[in-house]
């Protein structure tokens, strides 16, 4: 009896480790990251262009709330999202506004930067939100609670390997997609 108890625990193991993952161990995980730096590639899929449009650059997170992303390519741009406040530099000029004057900038925004901060709190005020997978590859796809928003958004997904986000992509409710594919800096 105790052989077979044995056989059947140590057969179960293995799917333990296979379970699907939730979305509040998932956020414990994100949670426990440090300030990271990723380099990016982003495609936006347009229906006017027969081809994306790409750009390239870096994407800075420091937790809690300050995400930077800075373009080289094609040209140079940075955006700096610091608490409430967005700032732009494109051009030789810059803008910056506070993320309430720009609700649809502001959701965009918390979902990238609540996920990273592994906010499961900050993230469920904007969004209805669900993950698939394992704790090793994993998908968190977000619809948007403000009907206003989701005339705009459709859904977010947002992909990931561990603790790390690889992917995310926005569909528009127009059709138009983006993805942003992260690689670790110095990976």
């Amino acid at each position: 009896m105790r052989r077979c108890v044995a056989i059947v625990l140590l057969c179960a193991w293995p799917l333990a480790a296979w379970a699907d993952l939730g979305l509040s161990e998932l956020f414990a995980s994100l949670a426990k990251q440090k300030p990271s730096r990723a380099t990016f590639v982003e495609k936006k899929y347009l229906s006017l262009l027969d081809k994306p449009v790409e750009s390239r650059g870096e994407l800075t997170f420091t937790p809690p709330g300050r995400l930077e992303k800075k373009t080289t390519s094609p040209g140079p741009e940075r955006v700096l999202v610091d608490g409430d406040r967005i700032t732009l530099e494109r051009g030789g000029k810059r803008y910056t506004m506070g993320l309430h004057d720009q609700p649809g900038v502001a959701v965009l925004v918390e979902s990238i930067r609540a996920t990273l901060a592994g906010d499961l709190n900050g993230l469920t005020r904007t969004y209805s939100a669900s993950v698939s997978g394992e704790a090793a590859r994993w998908k968190l796809t977000l619809h948007p609670l403000d009907p206003e928003v989701s005339t705009l958004v459709e859904r977010i997904a947002i992909a990931g390997e561990g603790a790390r986000v690889t992917t995310v992509e926005i569909f528009q409710k127009d059709g138009d997609r983006s993805v942003m594919t992260l690689t670790e800096a110095g990976a």
